[in-house]
């Protein structure tokens, strides 16, 4: 068998084993101990490094930005760095929302598509095809989901060169990729209104 034909066949069995292994319940998750909390509604921001200038704080028990004081998007960044793992989140953003997760980022200093893994929420994107549900310049997502309104869960997947993208149970964009292997984790805001009520993280 080829050998690029034997690694789609293979990424394509990871993406469908995945997606039946992280079909659990929200209400289980902080049960699991292998899960590690980044943030809940117990929780403050002692695990980021704040880059950029937006009002980012903790509101209602869920970590908010509705104003950027920049010209460039904003970042909660974690201070800790990460190889394979699953990330589960519940965000809520408004149709005007710019907003994403940025994961194995080998620079926060310079936190885009060129130095991360970028997992795009953007209803209003004009060019959709790397819009909410996409990865940019990875993964273009096809009849990309409009979540804004509502909260909606995240679910990200990156093992070795395998990435995978689901909102609300369903998988938005999946990849494989080896331009990005290990680095820090960053929460988004470049316009709208984002909330955060959950970041949960769990090794692979």
């Amino acid at each position: 068998m080829n050998k690029n034909i034997f690694h789609k066949v293979f990424n394509l069995i990871l993406i469908l084993v995945f997606s039946a292994c992280s079909e659990m319940p929200t209400n289980q998750l902080n049960s699991k101990n292998n899960w590690e909390v980044i943030y809940d509604g117990n929780s403050n921001l002692n695990q980021f490094t704040q880059y950029g200038s937006a009002n980012w704080r903790i509101q209602d028990g869920s970590i908010q930005a509705d104003l950027l004081l920049s010209k460039t998007p904003s970042y909660l960044i974690t201070k800790k760095t990460y190889s394979n793992f699953q990330l589960y989140a519940e965000i809520w953003v408004d149709s005007e929302t710019n907003s994403g997760f940025f994961v194995r980022c080998s620079d926060v200093t310079k936190m885009g598509a060129d130095t991360c893994y970028e997992f795009n929420i953007w209803d209003s994107r004009p060019d959709p095809t790397y819009g909410t549900g996409a990865i940019v310049d990875v993964a273009k997502v096809s009849g990309m989901p409009k979540i804004g309104g509502q909260w909606s869960t995240i679910e990200i997947t990156a093992n070795n060169d395998l990435l995978i993208f689901k909102i609300n149970g369903n998988i938005t964009s999946s990849s494989s990729s080896n331009l990005h292997s290990s680095g820090n984790i960053g929460l988004q805001f470049g316009s709208g209104i984002v909330k955060f009520r959950k970041v949960l993280i769990q090794k692979i």
